[in-house]
């Protein structure tokens, strides 16, 4: 039950009876309202660097898929359950701390071929707009920043949960995803395979899995 858009109808007067649709019209969207669960999270958040993980995958060669995350980040985030449309997120990835687990490759990232960290030492993500396209989804949409290059996304959030964990911290969980193409943000270095695929797809998802700790009035 959705307490904040109930309508209670008058003592004095019978609640109208809607129009019936015509056969074959179509169905009117119905509006998400907010869970009243979530009402309590409105505030101030920054993303845990410990229980999150901000990464990315892209096919190599044409037949299998490499991973990667970075390690390093700042993040200043704000809820608005009531309103999801004023919530907002900031987040800055160092690019310099790239990790795939293979150092030779790391190296190559951060190089000029890709992100080119001595240049470009971050890239951002600063949302615009958010809107929420079900009970626990939500689309964020924002500019991500490459090499100094600014592109729109959208980001697709799924909320996970919330809770207070023994040492008295309030944490809440997402999980977000795009796709984009790297060569719009100038990661355009490539080299093609004997059979004329590309060794590294065009194609890169990047995943965002979540843990953010409610920080505290005036923190930061």
């Amino acid at each position: 039950m959705n307490l904040f858009n109930r309508v209670v109808p008058s003592r004095r007067q019978a609640p109208p009876v809607p129009p019936q649709r015509p056969a074959g019209a179509p169905a009117s969207p119905t509006a998400v309202l907010p869970d009243p669960d979530l009402v309590n999270l409105t505030g101030e958040w920054v993303v845990d660097p410990a229980h999150s993980r901000i990464g990315f995958s892209v096919r190599h060669a044409m037949v299998t898929t490499v991973r990667g995350c970075f390690l390093e980040y700042e993040s200043r985030l704000y809820f608005d359950a009531r309103n999801p449309a004023r919530s907002r997120a900031d987040l800055t990835l160092f690019t310099s701390s790239v990790d795939t687990g293979v150092e030779q490759r790391d190296a190559h990232l951060v190089g000029r071929d890709f992100l080119d960290a001595a240049a470009y030492p971050r890239m951002r993500f600063t949302s615009t707009a958010v809107e929420q396209a079900g009970s626990d989804l939500y689309r964020m949409s924002g500019d991500l920043t490459i090499k100094g290059i600014s592109r729109p996304v959208v980001l697709e959030l799924t909320y996970i949960g919330h809770v207070t964990d023994p040492f008295g911290y309030e944490r809440v969980g997402f999980d977000g995803t795009t796709t984009i193409n790297r060569s719009d943000w100038g990661l355009t270095y490539n080299s093609r395979l004997a059979e004329g695929g590309a060794m590294v797809s065009e194609k890169v998802r990047l995943q965002l899995d979540i843990a953010a700790i409610r920080t505290a009035p005036g923190a930061g």
